[in-house]
């Protein structure tokens, strides 16, 4: 386990290379955060300019912040978010980085998450990433199942692949921290089966029993379960048809990450992969709505175009 201090460190110093003199704005919703603060005081001792907003929190994950924060990250050289709600899927970060901000979201993000899964093997884990990515820019159809019920099909032709690597060197670089996945846009309106989310839910954390979505045309049309079943059936009708588009399949990569509850932790665990509905526009879809939420599944099997990638939790890649 990293100090929460080292993490910070290298958030700012390997992650995204902050320089002596660049504009770096920390943007939290949870005030006198432990970990913005230790950012802010990484930043500093760079020394780049450092900036500390602090904001009402969103209701929900890619709600988009108050606009003085968004001209805030298009006005800098580094945005870091470790808010409680996600900025990752907002029209504000997509800008930031059009504007050529390097840009990590951190949603939910604790202080044994920092020290757990942000000090890893960079360059061994930008290996897994790619070689995800590569299979599922190669491929044409996906295909998952699981024991408990998961039988679910999605196209992903013309689409492609992002690796996750964690590496936000570039102007305009963009992921979360900690990092680690593989993902894709699949095409919206061809996923159809059953997906049975057992591990966690973004917004409800580990989950006491599992869910049991039924998709069909590409989109959510039962919810099956216990309580917190209903709490999600109620979030998708509140937000309406876009909400309930398949937007994401993604595929952890992150040897260091485990199951917590923390959607920005749990997507990452090597040999999980997640799917995810809602707002899929900042990464090679068309579905704009200001809603994401992912929901990870323990010991799949994937395949693609008929080559396994994952064997019921055993990486093939």
């Amino acid at each position: 386990m990293a100090t929460l201090d080292e993490a910070a460190a290298t958030v700012l110093r390997d992650c995204l290379r902050a320089q002596a003199g660049e504009r770096v704005l920390i943007v939290d919703d949870r005030p006198a955060g432990a970990i913005a603060a230790a950012l802010y005081e990484a930043a500093a001792a760079l020394p780049t300019e450092a900036l500390w907003m602090v904001m009402r929190p969103r209701q929900r994950n890619g709600e988009e912040p108050p606009a003085a924060v968004a001209a805030a990250m298009r006005a800098v050289d580094v945005v870091v978010a470790p808010t409680s709600r996600s900025l990752t899927h907002t029209q504000a970060r997509r800008e930031a980085c059009a504007a050529g901000a390097r840009i990590a979201t951190m949603p939910g993000v604790t202080e044994a998450i920092a020290g757990r899964a942000i000090a890893v093997d960079y360059e061994a884990m930008a290996r897994r990433c790619e070689a995800v990515a590569a299979a599922l820019t190669g491929g044409s159809r996906a295909h998952i199942r699981t024991a408990l019920g998961t039988n679910l099909t999605l196209s992903l032709d013309g689409r492609a692949g992002i690796p996750d690597t964690g590496v936000l060197h570039q102007p305009g670089a963009f992921g979360n921290l900690p990092a680690g996945e593989g993902f894709i846009a699949p095409v919206e309106g061809t996923a159809s089966g059953t997906l049975v989310v057992d591990a966690s839910l973004a917004g409800t954390g580990v989950l006491a029993q599992p869910i049991t979505l039924q998709l069909r045309d590409g989109a959510v049309v039962d919810v099956q379960g216990e309580r917190e079943a209903e709490a999600f059936r109620a979030t998708l009708d509140d937000v309406g048809p876009r909400g309930r588009v398949l937007c994401e399949l993604g595929v952890g990569t992150n040897d260091r990450a485990q199951v917590c509850g923390v959607v920005l932790e749990d997507e990452k665990v090597l040999g999980t992969i997640h799917i995810a509905f809602g707002n899929n526009v900042g990464f090679g879809g068309n579905n704009d709505v200001p809603f994401h939420v992912d929901g990870v599944v323990t010991r799949p099997t994937l395949e693609i175009d008929g080559r396994v990638i994952i064997e019921e939790g055993e990486p093939r890649f």
